[in-house]
């Protein structure tokens, strides 16, 4: 407490602050605080709390002091005096030094003048409410106005300038957290809603219009662009010389090391889509759906935007009858609904040799409710184009290789709903066309081989701009590249053996492939054939040849035996808990998780993963085989060693397999790799112990280059 022969020197001291205040408000801007003077103005936040305490208490002292039990008391008067003089003059201090803080660079923008001028209004209140509250006029109101102006000052000064330190709303974004719409994934863009976003959560609070640190603004293109003090933040395709790559990957005790310790840390998802973006050219415009299908960036972009919007077409008739539609379902003529819950059906009639009319007219009991009707192939005639002309709300009609010759198409002119209709393969002539592309809803007419000429084609289209009309691909001489090999398993784990299913969407095409890791090619490797089986562990190559053809990408995938699963399995060691999956169970589930690390099926750690498993009876092991991830741009290696304990029971473990994985080259790609431990053990076991160790010393050309890096798991095999 200030001794009272000190007072009128403290009150002096008080009055002088409040005029240098005043003087650095009026002429702020043309003053240059000296370096050596600097510190002091870094101590503003240092001390801020102790005015911040002090002048509380001295605030609810003042809104009591009329109370008749308070009124006559000496102490509590001069003790609550004291208290507004140590408040004013330390929050004169701080406000001083506050000024000195905001000359150093990074400190502008409309929130900086608020904290200003509401921390400097904050003196100004509490010097006059000291020097007036001895006045005769001064009484239980205006005592009571001016606490609650000084506290209502407070607390708008604090929250501007816990905006400028940490952010936007930091105060209330615990509380007051609005929702943000996800977008499509269709209609995303990749910096404006997947970069952008990571910017504004883990960047922007020391980026921005109101605080640049380090001269650096996150708040747009041109500003991001532009970098810093310290030069150019992103060199577009070029993420090992970016500064903000350099910068997140630094260990978090580097005091460059963005964002700053204390503050919320960028997630290895967020670390990687920066590293892609960045690595993909940092393309401000490019919506997510531009990238390839198997795009990393877009596979990860992904899991954090909604689904493609689908629009639900609505239908205002009931549903037919269950029993009636199981009724009407046979060997040759399938009823199905179009989507769940709704009344829509689609029909499909098959096989040309028992095909007739009747086929069409049995579904006369649910014409309403037929909107997609498919007779491709079937001896459908002129004749039955009335009856199909019955299906009031027929939207598809496929017509593909049928018997008809177009005279009888003016009968689906009545379709008022049709949308799309195919006659590929049936020859038609252009007067019969044009009676249907009267059909307002229609927008696509397909025309493959029905003998019209380019002209007449071109001459529907012109008459009838609101329709696609399709005709057959016309060789421009240039060979096209084939699409790639399908893949038609389910499932990619076996306990025996798996037929591998293999096909090509366009016939007479040659599947290549190889077990070997090499890439197939057009001579030596084997062309696949149905019936093929595998049946060990093994690393498939396949690529698509045909004559006249570009040849397809090579598709590349994995299968694995799976003989024994353990009757209990747990974590010594446990991984991240962001990356923990289902738990420990998740590595044997037969689940394999691709190559997308943040999809929950994977089972990462910036530490060795220890696993333990128990079986009920001994079990005769030989391989033991890990699935594991490597991305190095995201720092995800394959473990640098692999020990595999067994034994009778835990305390008798012996060690039986130690596997060093291939080190990692700088261009390795992104991809899931099998590493087989071979056992070297003669007797059964009933327990075992695996250790995966995670690289902590990085090679050189690491852009990261101090470790510990990420491993990544996602299922273990025992044979």
């Amino acid at each position: 407490m200030i001794k009272s022969k000190h007072k009128s020197f403290v009150e002096n001291l008080l009055f002088a602050l409040n005029i240098f205040i005043i003087f650095f408000l009026v002429f702020g801007s043309g003053i240059v605080i000296p370096q050596w003077l600097q510190p002091v103005g870094r101590l503003h936040p240092l001390i801020l709390h102790f005015p911040i305490v002090v002048l509380i208490m001295a605030m609810m002292l003042e809104f009591f002091r009329f109370k008749e039990r308070f009124s006559t008391e000496k102490l509590y008067h001069d003790f609550t005096t004291y208290l507004w003089l140590t408040g004013a003059i330390f929050a004169a201090f701080t406000a001083i030094m506050g000024l000195f803080l905001s000359k150093e660079p990074g400190y502008e923008g409309s929130t900086l003048q608020w904290h200003k001028w509401l921390g400097a209004g904050v003196v100004f209140v509490s010097t006059i409410i000291y020097w007036c509250r001895s006045a005769g006029w001064y009484n239980v109101k205006v005592a009571r106005s001016g606490a609650a102006v000084v506290v209502l000052s407070l607390v708008l000064a604090g929250h501007f300038g816990a905006d400028l330190t940490h952010g936007d709303n930091f105060v209330l974004a615990p509380v007051w957290h609005p929702e943000k719409k996800l977008v499509p994934v269709d209609k995303a863009l990749v910096y404006r809603d997947v970069i952008q976003p990571i910017f504004e959560s883990k960047c922007i609070s020391c980026h921005n219009p109101d605080k640049t640190k380090g001269g650096l603004m996150l708040i747009d293109e041109k500003s991001i662009l532009k970098g810093g003090k310290d030069g150019k933040l992103i060199v577009p395709g070029q993420p090992q010389i970016s500064l903000l790559l350099q910068r997140i990957h630094l260990v978090a005790e580097d005091k460059k090391h963005m964002p700053p310790s204390g503050k919320p840390q960028l997630t290895p998802d967020e670390l990687n889509m920066l590293y892609l973006w960045v690595k993909e050219n940092a393309d401000f415009k490019k919506k997510v759906i531009d990238l390839p299908v198997h795009d990393s960036l877009r596979l990860i972009a992904s899991t954090y935007l909604k689904p493609a919007e689908e629009t639900e077409e609505k239908y205002d008739f009931a549903a037919a009858d269950d029993k009636l539609i199981k009724k009407l379902n046979n060997n040759y003529r399938v009823i199905y609904p179009l989507a769940k819950e709704s009344p829509a059906l689609g029909v499909n009639i098959y096989n040309k040799s028992t095909y007739q009319p009747k086929a069409l007219e049995e579904l006369s009991a649910i014409k309403q409710q037929v909107v997609s009707l498919d007779v491709s192939k079937m001896p459908v005639k002129d004749a039955e184009l009335k009856t199909i002309a019955q299906f009031e709300n027929l939207h598809v009609l496929n017509l593909n290789f049928t018997d008809i010759t177009g005279s009888g198409l003016k009968e689906l002119a009545k379709l008022k709903y049709l949308k799309m209709i195919s006659l590929a393969g049936t020859p038609l002539n252009a007067a019969a066309v044009k009676q249907i592309s009267a059909i307002k809803g229609l927008t696509k007419i397909t025309l493959w081989d029905t003998g019209l000429t380019d002209a007449e084609v071109q001459n529907l289209q012109k008459h009838s701009k609101n329709i696609e009309f399709i005709k057959s691909f016309k060789d421009d001489g240039k060979p096209i590249k084939l699409n790639d090999p399908q893949l038609k398993n389910t499932t990619l784990v076996f306990a025996k053996s798996i037929p591998l299913q293999l096909s090509h969407p366009i016939k007479g095409v040659e599947l290549r492939y190889t077990t070997d890791g090499t890439n197939p090619d057009s001579v030596k490797s084997a062309i696949y054939k149905p019936g093929l089986e595998l049946s060990q562990n093994t690393g498939v190559k396949v690529k698509a040849y045909k004559s006249g053809w570009l040849s397809s990408d090579v598709v590349q995938f994995n299968v694995f035996k799976s003989t024994y699963t353990p009757d209990s399995i747990s974590f010594i060691a446990p991984p991240n808990t962001k990356y923990s999956a289902d738990g420990a169970k998740s590595l044997i589930d037969k689940d394999l998780g691709g190559t997308n690390f943040g999809n929950g099926k994977w089972i990462g750690a910036q530490k060795n993963i220890e696993i333990y498993m128990q079986f009920a009876k001994p079990v005769d092991l030989h391989t033991i085989t890990i699935n594991c991830l490597r991305n190095l741009g995201s720092q995800i290696f394959l473990p640098i060693g692999i020990e595999i304990w067994g034994g009778a029971d835990i305390n008798h473990m012996k060690l039986l397999s130690n596997v060093i994985p291939p080190a990692a080259k700088k261009d390795d790609p992104a991809m899931a790799m099998g590493i087989d431990c071979k056992l070297n053990t003669a007797k059964p076991v009933t327990c075992l112990k695996i250790i995966a160790k995670n690289i902590q010393n990085l090679p050189s050309w690491d852009s990261v280059k101090k470790g510990p890096e990420w491993a990544f798991m996602d299922e273990i095999f025992l044979n």
